[in-house]
């Protein structure tokens, strides 16, 4: 089942909670958080139904969350929270001077309302004893596509599942589109609750630096953990790559995980199997790889993906394919097939899921998506250095023609890899058609000539004969690329994925690079897969 058009932010808000809640009372839930009453109010004790940190969703029966914003303090909107339904507060100190000293609801305070918000929807919730088996997957590139693996090797092996991540969630074929990769926490343990009651057995999970940064998976605990890669990205929340590392890092503790697979292909992974303080098993694409616990080997092309068999040192095995194409989705394949069976499942099991359901070639929307063969024309993610690259790499196999790609890069974000960007798909590439992305609220223009300059210098200094063009808006890009293909050529559409609108200036332009590129097709004379 799909929720079509869920309505306001409220209403959507009921799809993130079990429902007929039995209520916990607000001693119990400041005692779990330790928080302390205070106020005239002390013997009150409402029944909590749930919990919410923004005043503009709360539901009734619930614990309002007053925390301290960058730019006001949510106990400023205490009276919408009450209007709304909210029947107790919990804050900080500062948000005491925004209640008068008649205040209609109980009161609690605590240190740090962020930090604590976890343990408040634990125990509203009762996530401490009824949750799903979680897996996480973290790292810069590849969470969406291995989640989708791992559910669909579970449910391969029989279980009841869910989703939680950047394109969707669900349980049990009911489907949610996300907000966040990861949701607050306070949804978070609310959609977890949900799922348990909804018989749920297991949850495959993104876990973004942001969610980590920001407590969003704080008092929960993932069965399994893994790490695909880490490369320059969101260096606007982190500042520095070893910022970005050491959050990312978090999740490869106790008070997160209880154990991990971690790819260690890159210098970052490596770090992270030496410094991890779970058991951990490594993974490398590297055949010969002198310390990894499982390695790729027996790898064969198989139309536009491959087949692989999974060696462990002690001389285990698994063999297995995708249909997806590129070697970063092998990464993905192996990462999800070893997560689920670090979870416990028997090895003889899982063989026989991956041999009878085939379910590593699972289609995931907007990642390495084709939407025509000849020319080979794929819609991706890819929005950054990186992911650009591999994903261009990707396309060459089964082509004999040229490589081109159209991209822009995001506004508003880590605006040092633009450059990059472009001279990455120059390299690549034999047509670079930069166009953009997500504006936001950012002039598009000088964009799309940051990412041009870099591309150009590329071109200059390395001495490539890349074509490069810059062209906007993005669907005219995409038409354009389409008029220079030939039946052997591979067109990649980057940067966006599944996403279906556009921001610019603040406004949802209505876009869905899959769309443009099929209509495209079909106007030049191609067939599509549709």
């Amino acid at each position: 089942m799909v929720v079509q058009n869920p309505g306001t932010p409220r209403e959507l808000e009921r799809y993130l909670r079990p429902e007929n809640m039995a209520g916990v009372g607000f001693d119990q839930v400041c005692a779990a958080a330790g928080a302390v009453r205070t106020g005239t109010l002390f013997n009150a004790t409402p029944q909590i139904l749930g919990v919410s940190m923004n005043p503009q969703i709360v539901q009734p029966g619930d614990v309002f969350l007053g925390i301290c914003g960058a730019k006001r303090h949510g106990a400023e909107f205490v009276d919408t929270a009450i209007s709304n339904g909210a029947i107790a507060l919990i804050t900080d100190t500062a948000g005491l001077e925004f209640l008068p000293d008649d205040f209609s609801i109980p009161v609690a305070v605590v240190a740090d309302v962020r930090k604590t918000a976890a343990k408040v929807a634990q125990a509203v919730y009762g996530t401490n004893e009824h949750c799903p088996q979680l897996f996480a997957v973290t790292g810069t590139n590849g969470k969406t596509t291995t989640t989708f693996m791992i559910r669909a090797i579970l449910e391969a092996l029989g279980e009841e599942t869910g989703l939680i991540g950047t394109i969707e969630m669900s349980a049990r074929g009911q489907i949610i589109p996300s907000v966040l990769t990861t949701p607050e926490s306070t949804q978070l343990h609310g959609v977890l609750a949900r799922m348990a009651q909804q018989s749920v057995n297991s949850v495959a999970m993104e876990v973004s630096s942001h969610s980590l940064s920001y407590g969003r998976v704080d008092a929960l605990n993932f069965a399994v953990s893994g790490y695909t890669n880490l490369t320059q990205d969101h260096l606007d929340l982190h500042g520095t790559m070893e910022d970005y590392y050491q959050t990312k890092a978090q999740l490869f503790t106790p008070e997160h995980s209880s154990a991990a697979v971690v790819m260690v292909d890159d210098p970052y992974g490596a770090r992270l199997v030496d410094q991890a303080q779970i058991p951990t098993e490594s993974l490398s694409l590297d055949e010969n790889h002198g310390h990894a616990d499982w390695r790729v080997t027996e790898l064969e092309h198989s139309g536009l993906g491959h087949s692989f068999t999974l060696q462990h040192r002690d001389g285990r095995q698994l063999r297995t394919r995708t249909a997806l194409p590129g070697m970063f989705n092998v990464a993905n394949a192996a990462l999800a097939t070893l997560m689920v069976l670090a979870s416990g499942v028997e090895h003889q099991r899982l063989q026989q899921a991956l041999d009878s359901k085939d379910p590593l070639s699972v289609a995931v929307p907007g990642r390495m998506q084709v939407v025509a063969e000849s020319p080979v024309a794929v819609v991706d993610f890819a929005h950054n250095s990186d992911a650009l690259a591999k994903a261009l790499d990707s396309v060459r196999p089964g082509t004999q023609g040229r490589r081109i790609v159209v991209f822009g890069a995001t506004g508003e974000r880590d605006k040092t890899k633009r450059p990059d960007m472009g001279a990455v798909a120059a390299r690549h590439a034999d047509i670079v058609i930069v166009t953009d992305d997500d504006p936001h609220g950012e002039a598009p223009e000088p964009i799309r000539e940051q990412v041009a300059a870099g591309a150009q210098q590329a071109i200059d200094s390395e001495g490539l004969q890349t074509q490069l063009y810059n062209v906007a808006p993005r669907a005219k890009a995409v038409e354009f690329a389409v008029s220079l293909a030939q039946g052997n050529d591979a067109i990649l559409i980057a940067g966006r994925g599944h996403e279906v609108s556009q921001d610019v200036a603040g406004m949802d332009v209505e876009l869905d690079d899959r769309v443009e590129l099929s209509n495209a097709l079909n106007l030049h004379g191609f067939v599509t897969n549709s």
